[in-house]
């Protein structure tokens, strides 16, 4: 028995709550797949919603509008392969966080996700009911299971796919970023596949959401965990992926293998595309802070120039009496080697009218802290007052941000 089936992979970068918008990258990638020749294309976990949507998912108008969106997906996608793509679905009562085939111009199969994890960032048992272990779905000339992320944590839902006769797994993901993460994510995918016997796709979206970044950095794996295909991380790709079938089953064709950089690189990736994202999907273009000539704002200054281009960033510095010349001229220098805009904004004469406005009430008592901490304070007043005025984000630059 001999055959072949090409999968198109979306490692894209959806918005929450912005059903139309994720609608439309999703018919985009399936033109892309139907003109390359592909058999299936697909999307990751909540996709449609974008991810995390959290209570969103509560409002039955937000559920029903997803619904109503995947059905003229499926109309629009009705020409060529299927579709795959995750969403919120409501039936009888409950609401599932569920993986749609759309096949045909209709919905024709749906996987509800059976595990629903409950920690870290994850609140899902509230949101969602645990849906039984879906069969695999026929697609094209192979049987294809659709584990939905943490069901393939375990070894339970793949294993009754693979004794269903389920050829392939297709895991749906929206799995968040953390150092380590890739690690820990590749052991429980070999194993899965050393379990069962069966190649695996592995396809989580990129892009960052509030307080989460999700890499990317999707995988194909053939029997026995040798990785056949290697996606980027922090970038958005459509990449095709050839499945040949042989005495021994599916095996997934030798494809592209991008190098992961190391933690310190993707550590730094995660912090310019969260920001990007953050500040893309609030509705911001252009952002400022305070550039103190320290280490921790000069970073901040670097991430914020290479997510946004340096003509988008706006520094300001904010002198006082104490300041030294090596600051100002270190804050001078790295705001030319990045090539934004530097502002000097001294704070010397608030500090004075502050000072002098509570002298009657500080009198007999010492210089502390206090007096300190109005420097500070005055440069983060002077600071939102230019991000009101300019509708500029204004950026923190403490170590911990």
């Amino acid at each position: 028995m001999s055959g072949k089936f090409r999968l198109t992979m979306a490692q894209l970068n959806p918005v929450v709550g912005d059903l139309a918008g994720n609608r439309a990258k999703a018919l985009a990638a399936h033109r892309a797949g139907r003109a390359a020749g592909a058999d299936f294309v697909a999307l990751p976990e909540m996709f449609l919603a974008g991810y995390q949507p959290q209570d969103l998912v509560l409002k039955p108008a937000f559920t029903a509008h997803a619904m109503a969106e995947v059905r003229t997906l499926a109309a629009d996608c009705a020409e060529g392969p299927p579709l795959g793509i995750g969403l919120p679905w409501a039936e009888s009562g409950r609401l599932y966080n569920v993986y749609a085939i759309l096949s045909g111009g209709r919905v024709t199969a749906i996987a509800r996700k059976h595990h629903l994890p409950n920690y870290n960032v994850f609140d899902e048992p509230r949101l969602y009911a645990s849906g039984p272990i879906s069969g695999p779905f026929a697609i094209g000339p192979l049987r294809m299971g659709t584990p939905i992320c943490e069901d393939a944590w375990y070894d339970d839902v793949t294993e009754a796919m693979a004794e269903s006769g389920a050829e392939l797994l297709m895991v749906s993901n929206g799995s968040p970023y953390r150092r380590n993460k890739y690690d820990v994510r590749m052991n429980h995918m070999v194993s899965r596949v050393v379990e069962t016997g069966l190649p695996l796709v592995y396809l989580n979206f990129v892009g960052g959401q509030d307080d989460q970044v999700f890499d990317g950095g999707s995988f194909v794996l053939n029997p026995g965990g040798r990785l056949a295909v290697q996606l980027p991380v922090f970038e958005e790709v459509i990449a095709q992926v050839d499945f040949e079938q042989g005495a021994a089953g599916w095996r997934a064709l030798p494809g592209r293998l991008d190098l992961l950089p190391e933690d310190t690189e993707l550590d730094y990736q995660a912090m310019v595309l969260s920001l990007r994202d953050y500040m893309g999907k609030s509705g911001f273009a252009r952002a400022l802070l305070g550039l103190s000539g320290g280490v921790d704002s000069a970073l901040v200054a670097t991430i914020a120039a290479d997510a946004l281009g340096p003509e988008n960033l706006r520094c300001v510095m904010l002198p006082s009496e104490f300041t030294s010349a090596e600051s100002l001229e270190d804050a001078a220098a790295v705001a030319g080697a990045l090539g934004c805009r530097l502002d000097s904004l001294p704070i010397e004469a608030g500090r004075a009218a502050i000072g002098a406005t509570l002298a009657p009430l500080f009198k007999g008592r010492a210089p502390d802290v206090t007096e300190e901490n109005i420097q500070s304070r005055l440069r983060g007043l002077m600071l939102m007052a230019l991000s009101n005025k300019f509708g500029e984000m204004l950026l923190t630059t403490g170590n911990k941000s």
